[in-house]
């Protein structure tokens, strides 16, 4: 622990030690449930460091994860990978005394790059006689000793730098720096899901979404034979890839189910509903794979009103394929703000060639059709179909990526 006292101030450097990391969701919770998720917070987050090759240590106190290690600044950014983690802050840690914290942030404030304007912003955690000082008296009396060595001027509603003071008991964190994590709940607290998933933008999208839940998810790609892309598997791959990035102590191997027979027999035999039946078969397929992983659903990356196969009524026509519940993260999103979060997660780039699974696409798709409609037009044995090429399901191995960035 890096200790920083009155007669040594002017003397020392104090570097960050640790990384305080933050949550939200979990903090809502009961005492129980949130000590659980707590603990698994911190497993997916030494599992991450781990990973990655951060040299850290990871400990789980009661409202923070802390992470002690000699790279802070990049422990901190891989924490802020993990899903539940609302914030990763690199920290100097320091016993909770005032005037150590006041000496931290006159430190690092006078080796800091200048700004013009400052805040300090402190929290104390805890009951009032656990401390002689509030966190009011923190931002006054720390704001007093940045001024004391810089020219800035304090801003209380738009600094350019901003001093985090963190006070939880016989501790202290003195930070400038923070990196804002997913939020959600951390992965492994839900059951897994079953996440469709393709080479174009949403399924991905749809899956972490599905993560920052707490679900893991089983991968699944359906092949499309002859109507997909040269490329329509490899983005599958490549995008499950960088998924694994961030749960590397998970099971994301991708699935994949040959689905090209079945494709086959609805270009020949179906017309305007063609898609509809096919994404019938596509959750017959994934439901078959549910029971198969001890899964509880099944995720894909829909957007109502996205593709004609994705109109309210058409979406009703699918689920009627399925018993088990089919969860659309994306049911409400613009196609925008679904690029932007590929964008963010980084499946972007392996996702933005075309893929070629609209070869399947009839030249005119139903936009509102009924169940009898779609059954009465889709070969009578679809479904059993659909469930047989499950037993030919591969797994492709060691789809984890060194770094989901």
């Amino acid at each position: 622990m890096t200790v920083v006292t009155v007669d040594d101030a002017h003397d020392a450097t104090p570097d960050p030690d640790t990384v305080l990391v933050s949550f939200g969701d979990i903090s809502s919770k009961s005492r129980e449930v949130r000590g659980k998720m707590t603990r698994r917070l911190r497993a997916n987050v030494a599992a991450l460091l781990d990973a990655r090759g951060v040299e850290a240590t990871v400990d789980a106190e009661w409202a923070r994860v802390v992470v002690h290690t000699p790279d802070p600044d990049r422990a901190a950014r891989v924490a802020a990978d993990a899903m539940g983690v609302v914030r990763a802050r690199p920290s100097i840690h320091m016993p909770a005394d005032r005037d150590a914290i006041e000496d931290a942030l006159r430190s690092l404030a006078r080796d800091a790059s200048a700004v013009d304007t400052y805040a300090v912003r402190a929290r104390r955690a805890g009951d009032a006689s656990d401390h002689d000082f509030t966190s009011r008296e923190i931002e006054r009396g720390g704001g007093r000793a940045v001024g004391s060595v810089t020219d800035a001027s304090v801003d209380l509603d738009d600094p350019d730098r901003t001093y985090h003071v963190e006070v939880r008991g016989d501790d202290a964190h003195v930070s400038t720096t923070s990196y804002d994590g997913p939020g959600g709940l951390p992965l492994g607290t839900q059951e897994p899901l079953v996440a469709l998933v393709s080479g174009g933008h949403d399924s991905p999208v749809a899956a972490y979404e599905t993560m920052r839940r707490g679900a893991p998810i089983v991968p699944l790609y359906v092949s499309v034979g002859r109507y997909g892309g040269p490329d329509h598997e490899a983005r599958a791959v490549a995008t499950v890839r960088r998924l694994a990035g961030y749960a590397p102590n998970f099971d994301t191997r991708l699935r994949i189910v040959p689905g090209g027979d079945v494709a086959q027999r609805l270009v020949e035999d179906v017309d305007d509903t063609r898609m509809l039946s096919w994404r019938r078969a596509i959750l017959g397929m994934a439901e078959a794979v549910a029971d198969r992983e001890g899964a509880v659903g099944v995720v894909t990356g829909e957007a109502m009103g996205q593709k004609s196969s994705q109109t309210a009524a058409n979406l009703a026509v699918t689920d009627a394929a399925v018993d088990c519940p089919v969860h659309r993260p994306l049911f409400a999103w613009d196609k925008a703000d679904i690029v932007d979060r590929a964008r963010e997660i980084g499946t972007y780039e392996d996702s933005s060639i075309p893929v070629g699974c609209e070869r399947l696409d009839p030249p005119f798709p139903e936009t509102g059709a009924t169940l009898d409609a779609v059954e009465a037009a889709e070969p009578d044995d679809l479904l059993d179909r659909a469930a047989a090429a499950v037993a030919d399901l591969q797994v492709v191995d060691d789809p984890t990526a060194a770094d989901a960035r």
